[in-house]
């Protein structure tokens, strides 16, 4: 503990790193979506982090003091002779409170927000009793101003803690958690049921303050068992009440609100059995025991207490980061083959016919030419035309009915379509088979004939819907105006050559996509080696024997291939290779949006959890509330 700051100075600053804290927590939970564990609302000591630190840390000193107890055991009764008031409804049956009802001194509201106070619970001004006996789905809180409370000292009135609706159960926590003083009703039957046992417990792990009232005690015939309930009471949760009060069974002064308390003393108190002599006949308030209370000490304790849970390394966010520690690692070995490998493998795209590529150059060219240049080269265009319709026409003849390149195009892309997707989904069925259960139970629902058969359909719609020869525009445009800046001496001998018509049509191996973890190997990698040294032949012989020879000549036409046809060829490879990847790109888009949605991000963001700036700023939060506790 910094012993350099005062108690108060350490709370202060605990209240700021509780905020800091909770936001990290939140950020964490996101990431950690993959692993399926209970969710923050469902832990214990995130709600004791909602209901009790974040609200009450760094706040001036109050008590909040709440009745609770069992089922049928005079609660409210109890509730009522501390308000002095007939504030909370009462009856010979069980009337079975269901919504908290709180006295809040006249001074409190100037000073403090009951919302936050009790953040769980929608406020409701009270007006009668018995709307705190209402059964609703929300969590509802009826407070009324109390004059004769000290300015400090919050009561409730709460639901049963032991109660077979289970709303009550979540009620009743809700308030223990926000509670400092804890007023315990019990009697001969109900001081050592599990439930009772369980909910006092966790109070006493949080370091509340305890008062215990036994109700309906027959004297003077109980006086020799009641040190036998307390002690049995104490030894099962942990618990060192304040103090001891024993309330007679009269259901008349009970209803008039003149039931009289007898204060006791046992070993097991703070404090022992104490020199103060107390008169075993002489009837006391625990009201002004109340009053009576070291507000700023007790809430201290209450505070520490609660910051000691949050933080325990088992029940607290220490067990909760271990547990995500473990899932983490258990699935970053799961994945480990699927990251080296991937899941989406595209090889071999086809590409488009050489004259398809060709043709779109010359109008990119045309588009970007003015003037005389550009009446010339048409003009030269329409003789080349003119010279080589003998040879198409005898193409054409020999070739018979042929579909458009595109269009051809388009069929042996969809073959290709086919084999990645089927590929695709053997892999899925592998890992489902093999790999971690949290995986198996997400690729299991990708596996069934339903998503098969929807996701086949969209591809086949959108694969017929899709421009081809706009995408192919576009590629250009993007790798011509890169040419012009990165490479400037390609792009101007593209500018004296003026077309160019042909390129050895590129291999491409491309690995895409491997579910968020990166590419398992180069997006595009084309084969060079001999593929490489006849496209050089095939460009030159092209460019010889098409339209720009008759504008540039022979000459211009030799000279350069000597010293830059290579990279021409070069980068015709590489207009081809970036269309295929943009192709391919496109299907590894289509299947990540279409079947595996956001697995992968989920799968990233899992396995590199302990990495995270949310995890390390949760860590940094941890240890520095631990060096103030």
């Amino acid at each position: 503990m910094n012993v350099s700051l005062s108690g108060e100075q350490r709370l202060q600053e605990c209240a700021g790193q509780v905020r800091s804290l909770q936001t990290a927590l939140l950020e964490l939970e996101q990431q950690a979506l993959m692993f399926r564990l209970p969710g923050l609302v469902e832990q214990e000591w995130y709600q004791l982090l909602r209901q009790k630190l974040i609200p009450q840390l760094g706040e001036r000193a109050f008590l909040v003091a709440a009745v609770v107890g069992g089922t049928n055991i005079g609660k409210s009764v109890i509730f009522n002779h501390l308000a002095g008031c007939r504030a909370s409804a009462t009856s010979p049956l069980a009337s079975g409170t269901r919504h908290p009802t709180c006295l809040v001194p006249e001074s409190f509201l100037s000073e403090h927000q009951l919302e936050q106070v009790f953040p769980d619970f929608q406020l409701q001004r009270w007006t009668d009793p018995s709307l705190a006996l209402e059964e609703t789905e929300t969590h509802q809180l009826f407070w009324r101003v109390e004059k004769s409370l000290p300015e400090s000292l919050l009561i409730l009135d709460t639901p049963d803690i032991d109660s077979d609706a289970r709303i009550n159960w979540v009620r009743a926590d809700a308030v223990r958690r926000s509670a400092d003083v804890l007023i315990a009703v019990l009697t001969q039957q109900k001081y050592n049921d599990a439930a009772v046992r369980e909910f006092f417990r966790r109070a006493g792990d949080e370091g509340r303050a305890v008062i215990v009232i036994f109700n309906q005690v027959l004297l003077p015939e109980d006086e020799p068992y009641w040190p036998q309930w307390l002690e049995t009471f104490c030894r099962e949760t942990g618990l060192q009440p304040e103090a001891v009060y024993l309330a007679p069974a009269d259901r008349r002064a009970a209803e008039d609100l003149r039931l009289p308390f007898f204060e006791r003393r046992h070993e097991r108190c703070r404090g022992g059995v104490g020199d103060t002599v107390v008169d075993p006949e002489q009837p006391v308030s625990p009201a002004s025991h109340l009053s009576r209370l070291r507000f700023a000490d007790i809430r201290m304790q209450t505070l520490r207490g609660s910051l000691r849970e949050f933080l325990h390394p088992q029940r607290g966010v220490g067990g909760w980061l271990k547990e995500l520690r473990v899932a983490s690692q258990e699935l970053e070995a799961a994945t480990s083959r699927l990251t080296a490998e991937g899941l989406i493998q595209i090889r071999h795209w086809p590409a488009p016919a050489n004259s398809v590529f060709v043709s779109e150059l010359r109008k990119w060219w045309q588009q970007q030419q003015t003037g005389w240049a550009r009446s010339i080269n048409s003009a030269y265009n329409a003789v080349g035309k003119t010279l080589l319709w003998p040879l198409q026409a005898a193409g054409k003849a020999l070739r018979k009915e042929s579909p458009a390149p595109l269009e051809d195009y388009r069929e042996r892309e969809w073959l290709a379509v086919l084999n990645v997707v089927e590929e695709v989904f053997e892999r899925l069925q592998w890992m489902a088979e093999s790999g971690n259960a949290l995986i198996r139970e997400r690729l299991e629902q990708l596996l069934t004939g339903d998503v098969r058969n929807r996701v086949m359909t969209t591809l086949r719609v959108r694969h017929q819907e899709l421009g081809l020869e706009a995408e192919l525009e576009r590629v250009i445009a993007e790798q011509m105006a890169a040419l012009q800046l990165s490479q400037p001496e390609i792009f101007r001998l593209y500018q004296q050559l003026n077309n160019v018509s042909a390129a050895v049509r590129p291999v491409t191996s491309i690995v895409l996509f491997s579910l968020g973890f990166g590419p398992a190997g180069d997006l595009v990698a084309p084969l060079l080696g001999q593929a490489a040294a006849s496209a050089v032949v095939h460009v030159v012989a092209d460019v010889a024997g098409g339209t720009t020879a008759a504008i540039a000549g022979e000459a211009a036409v030799s000279s350069v291939a000597g010293a830059g046809s290579g990279l021409l060829q070069t980068w015709f490879h590489r207009l081809q290779t970036a269309f295929s990847a943009r192709r391919a790109a496109w299907l590894s888009e289509q299947l990540h949006r279409e079947l595996l949605g956001t697995l992968p991000e989920e799968l990233q963001a899992a396995v590199g959890l302990r990495t995270s700036s949310a995890w390390l700023r949760v860590q940094q939060h941890v240890q520095r509330l631990e060096s103030l506790i």
